[in-house]
Order: structure tokens, then sequence, then C-alpha cells
């Protein structure tokens, strides 16, 4: 195990320092002090645990492939592009675009999410990235979403589960939202709304559970609850466009 005191280090040392301790093998990266610093864990593999203390900046573990990245605090934008695999775990809201073409590994956020969260995910094979919100997100959530499995729960029942354009130009996936039902006009027109079933919901209850045991929330009240399943209605929502 290892401690970097963060406070006041540019980006780029910083990065230099978590790459160097990862390859050597290192299991364990307690991060302390961190303050906007962005780029942690990016394009990096293997099994290490990277523990941060404070907001990291953008695009964290863009790129990542295996890592655990847990955040004691709030996340920024562009967390987890086009990550590959590893789990990644935020105490706190996050900003925009995160998960932006996520190709695999999960992403839990005990809060909200911003605007576009989701956009051009994607899986193949036996590769399918998971975003569980425990809150609720901003407009155009799932955006262009071409695979995947994310998950709202908004515990914290605000009225609106999710902003709107919901799904706009989705084409592959599956969103859940934990709601007895959401607006037709929040939905992008490429989605089709309707109630989960008992397997839909044995299929999400591993990531619920993994979102209760982070958090310390109580998995049967989380499922004692009506969830919702959009969907993509075709594979090729703007096929008319062209040739």
């Amino acid at each position: 195990m290892k401690t970097i005191d963060a406070k006041d280090m540019h980006y780029k040392d910083l990065n230099e320092m978590i790459k160097e301790l990862v390859n050597s093998g290192e299991d364990v990266i307690n991060l302390k002090n961190v303050n906007g610093q962005r780029y942690i864990g990016d394009n990096l593999n293997g099994s290490t645990k990277i523990n941060i203390e404070g907001t990291p900046g953008n695009d964290l573990a863009a790129f990542m492939d295996g890592l655990t990245i847990e955040v004691f605090g709030n996340g920024q934008d562009a967390i987890g592009n086009t990550m590959n695999d590893g789990s990644i775990i935020v105490h706190g809201h996050v900003g925009d675009v995160v998960g932006y073409g996520m190709r695999g590994g999960s992403m839990y956020i005990k809060s909200d999410a911003g605007y576009r969260v989701g956009i051009h995910m994607k899986q193949y094979n036996d590769k399918v990235p998971v975003i569980v919100i425990g809150g609720t997100p901003g407009d155009f959530f799932g955006e262009y979403m071409a695979g995947g499995c994310m998950i709202v729960l908004n515990l914290s029942n605000k009225k609106d589960i999710v902003g709107e354009y919901c799904g706009t130009g989705m084409h592959g996936g599956v969103i859940y939202l934990r709601c007895s039902d959401v607006e037709d006009y929040k939905l992008g027109k490429e989605v089709i709304k309707e109630e989960a079933t008992e397997d839909d919901l044995k299929e999400i209850s591993k990531y619920i559970k993994n979102f209760s045991s982070y958090f310390k929330y109580d998995y049967d009240k989380i499922m004692n609850h009506k969830f919702i399943k959009l969907h993509p209605a075709g594979h090729r929502p703007y096929g008319k466009l062209y040739a």
C-alpha cells in the first residue's frame, strides 16, 4: 500500500507517480487532498485499487482496463470515457458525459449525475458496461446508447427521475428507472417503455446488491418498488435518413 499527498501537485506529476506504482504491481494506492487533477487512472490496466480523497478532475479512468477506483467525494466530467473494464465507485455526485463510449466495467454513483450520461455506450459479447445512479441524471440520458445497462434509483425521491430527451437515438442496451412511470414527453422517440418483469429484476439485482453494499443502503427496500424498462424500438433509428 502506498499513499500520495496530491496537495498542490501538478496532474502530470501525479499521474506519472500513479503509473509507476501500478506498473510495479502495487495493490492499493491512496490519494489524499486531490483537487481537480485530471486523467487519474487513464489508460492503466491491472488489478490495483486506487482510493481518492477529494475531487478528481475530468476524464477520470478514461480507457481504464481492470483497476478499481473509489472516490470519497464528488467527480467531474467524462468519468469512464471509453473505459474497457474495471470498477468506479463515487461517494457523491458526478458531472456531464459520464460513461461516454464506455464499453465494459461498472460505475456506481451514490448521488446525481449531469447531462448526457452513457452517451454512445456500447457492448460486445460478454463485455456489458453498467452504470448505477443512486440519484437522478440530467437531460439526454442514454443518448445514442448502443449497448450496456444503466439503472436510475432516485433514492432522494425527486419529482423527475430523468431529464428530457432520455434515450434519444438509442439503438441498443437497456435502461431501468425505479419509478411507477415516466412521462412520454421526456423520452426519445426511439425508445419503448414498459414495466420491468421479474426476469428483468433478477438480472439487475446483482448490480443493486453491489450499490447497496458500497453505499450502505437497504437492498430489499430499494427493490421493493416498481421499475420501468426502456429499450430501443430498433437498431437503426435513423436508417431512413441514409441510403
